[in-house]
């Protein structure tokens, strides 16, 4: 009878300990939101791949050395795709359960964006493409669960034609003129044609296509039609080694550099440092930021995170073009997650559903940025349930042989361009797919 007593009481003990240490365990996974990081640190995109990767996970670290998200600690956890589609697609499937759930994730490529973009609003987890993948995605009322934020591949290029436009004496003095595009052969290389074709119709200039194939390494018959066709200006939209090679490929056959003009994904140290002063004089957007080594995010980075010996990659890169890529990426992550939080309750751990909501209201002035170190690094961002984008602006630096300078304001696209391009091209897809357009009750949720 004493053995069934102990027994039960020793039961009982184990069943108010388990009682208290479920609730303990939940709660300490509570408190952690999970980013997932898909990454390239191998294969022929590399050097440009790690210090993005750097960046984004260099601010993550600095958000939990900050605190976390109003108490919520930041956990995260990489994925090689190798700027691989297939690849992409697999590391989403491997990571977007794990830990609690994804909060969001960022491609960084535009042929994952194209395949996630089917599945994400079935998963209820949204994507954040800064600065690439699909340009229709701006429009929130056909893609719920896509956010381009701060810039797409029709402000780049439409930014890119006002400027030469404005250098040429106004837009009407491109008429006659020829823009050639170099790009990569890819869904991401292909995305500024349609608004580069919209212009040329406008502007009556020659548009020349010039497709350049994986990885780009090769391009000497490239060149050799730009050296027999001589375009006024040629627009690059190369990744990794397809921009070193492009530069190198101009001077060879004596295209100025100072024609030259590449997207943001071809504006980086990595593209133009083993050149050097065979750069100087290529131009480039920046999305927002440049090279921002004196910027207080970075010297906050330094003390805390890289002092301390925590940093992802070496310190030396910190405040690169490509690490501040990563950087800003990772930000508009957590601060949307922070934005969300006022509304699901702050120092909770949100859902991927709630984060999408923080990311459709996200409200970031300047004064916001400011307090995050981003000042003279971005300007505001905006989103609404219309508007996923937020932001339409860039500036152009230019390599000097040895660093990046900014050499113009900061310019704005034209939306009143932008916008029908993108309505008619998101109605299409909704067409194609079958979906409608979200109503107004929908944008509330």
């Amino acid at each position: 009878m004493k053995l069934k007593t102990l027994a039960l009481a020793a039961a009982v003990t184990a069943a108010l300990a388990g009682s208290l240490l479920t609730p303990t365990a939940a709660q300490a996974q509570a408190k952690e939101q999970f980013f997932p990081v898909l990454v390239y640190r191998t294969g022929a995109y590399a050097p440009n791949g790690v210090p993005f990767a750097n960046g984004y996970v260099d601010y993550l670290k600095l958000t939990n050395a900050r605190g976390g998200i109003n108490g919520v600690k930041v956990i995260w956890e990489e994925c090689e795709t190798g700027y691989a589609t297939d690849k992409g697609v697999e590391c989403y499937e491997r990571l977007k359960g794990k830990h609690g759930g994804a909060t969001v994730f960022q491609p960084l490529s535009t042929g994952i964006t194209f395949a996630l973009t089917e599945k994400a609003p079935g998963d209820k987890i949204p994507l954040i493409t800064s600065g690439y993948g699909r340009a229709d995605t701006a429009d929130g009322m056909v893609f719920k669960w896509n956010f381009p934020l701060v810039g797409t591949y029709w402000v780049a290029s439409d930014i890119l034609v006002q400027y030469v436009g404005k250098k040429e004496g106004g837009l009407d003095k491109l008429k006659g003129k020829k823009i050639a595009l170099v790009y990569h052969d890819s869904p991401y290389g292909k995305e500024p044609i349609a608004l580069l074709q919209e212009r040329s119709k406008m502007h009556g200039f020659e548009l020349q296509l010039l497709p350049v194939a994986h990885p780009g390494v090769e391009q000497k018959a490239t060149w050799l039609q730009i050296r027999q066709n001589r375009p006024d200006y040629v627009f690059l939209w190369g990744w990794g080694v397809m921009n070193s090679t492009s530069i190198k490929e101009a001077l060879a056959t004596g295209y100025p550099r100072e024609k030259m003009y590449g997207v943001w994904w071809s504006g980086a140290e990595p593209d133009v440092k083993d050149v050097g002063d065979g750069a100087k004089g290529y131009n480039a957007l920046a999305l927002q930021h440049g090279a921002e080594y004196n910027s207080a995010v970075v010297k906050e980075i330094l003390e805390r995170v890289h002092a301390k010996g925590q940093g992802t990659g070496p310190k030396e890169e910190v405040g690169q073009v490509l690490y501040m890529r990563g950087l800003s990426a990772a930000m508009l992550a957590v601060e949307g997650v922070r934005r969300a939080q006022e509304r699901f309750g702050k120092g909770k751990v949100l859902t991927g559903e709630q984060a999408r909501w923080g990311y459709e209201n996200l409200s970031l002035d300047q004064k916001k940025l400011d307090a995050l170190g981003f000042a003279g690094v971005m300007r505001p961002v905006s989103t609404s349930c219309a508007d996923h984008m937020g932001a339409a602006w860039a500036r152009i630096h230019t390599w000097d042989g040895s660093k990046w300078n900014f050499t113009t304001d900061w310019l704005q696209a034209d939306e009143s361009i932008i916008k029908p391009l993108v309505k008619a091209s998101a109605d299409k897809y909704a067409a194609e797919k079958k979906i409608s357009r979200r109503t107004a009750a929908d944008c509330e949720l």
